[in-house]
Order: structure tokens, then C-alpha cells, then sequence
């Protein structure tokens, strides 16, 4: 199964999303608390996916979503935002998200956001 890193400045969020990521068979290799330590942390495990939070400090989940893709174009990003953030959702889009989920979300919307990207990764 894909390898994921979960950035999002919630504790209550990375555990939920990292129990649902386990469950069904992802290797959760890192987690980060806001999109600086994001991307250290894609950097040192270069993982096939990355979950990013848009509203985060000291470093937007956008701003994380464009070193990501600059280092590199292949990585998988899946957006997660909370409602009403459409211009978040149309900038994540512009620089390379490759899924938006809408906070909050139900277990079978951020499953089927990373199967689709693992899934384009093996054809």
C-alpha cells in the first residue's frame, strides 16, 4: 500500500485520519503540525501521498502544496479544507492538488480522494 504523511495543526485530526489510514492498510510514515514542518518531513521520507490542511501556521497548506510539487511533480497531494474555502480549493488546483476534501469529512471521501491518486499512480 501507498505511503502517506499527514500535515494538519489538529491533534484530534491526525489521529482520526491516521486510524482510518491504518485500518485500511496505509503505511503512515511521518506527520507534521503545520506545512514548514510538512515539508521537512516529505523531504526526509518521500512518501507516495501527503494529506495537507489548508488553514495551518507559519506555513499554509498552499504554500506546502507548492514546494511539494517544485521538489517533486510526481507526489500526490490531497487538499483538506474546511466548507466554504472555494478560493483555497481553486489555488490548491492551480498548483498541482491532486484531490480536495471538504472538512468534515466522512471515512469514505478521504478514502476513495487517496485510492484514486494511488490508483493513477499504478497504471
Amino acid at each position: 500500500m501507498a505511503s502517506v504523511i499527514i500535515v494538519d495543526d489538529s491533534p484530534v485530526n491526525r489521529k482520526l485520519l491516521r486510524n482510518i489510514l491504518e485500518t485500511e492498510g496505509f503505511e503512515v510514515i511521518g506527520e507534521a503540525v503545520n506545512g514548514k514542518e510538512g515539508y521537512e518531513e516529505f523531504q526526509k521520507t518521500a512518501p507516495d501521498v501527503v494529506t495537507l490542511d489548508v488553514s495551518m501556521p507559519q506555513m499554509n497548506g498552499i504554500e506546502a502544496l507548492k514546494l511539494m510539487k517544485e521538489h517533486n511533480p510526481e507526489v500526490k497531494v490531497i487538499i483538506l479544507s474546511a466548507e466554504g474555502q472555494k478560493e483555497m480549493r481553486d489555488e490548491a488546483e492551480k498548483y498541482g492538488a491532486d484531490g480536495f476534501v471538504t472538512k468534515p469529512y466522512q471515512k469514505s471521501e478521504i478514502l476513495s480522494a487517496i485510492k484514486s491518486c494511488t490508483e493513477d499512480r499504478k497504471s
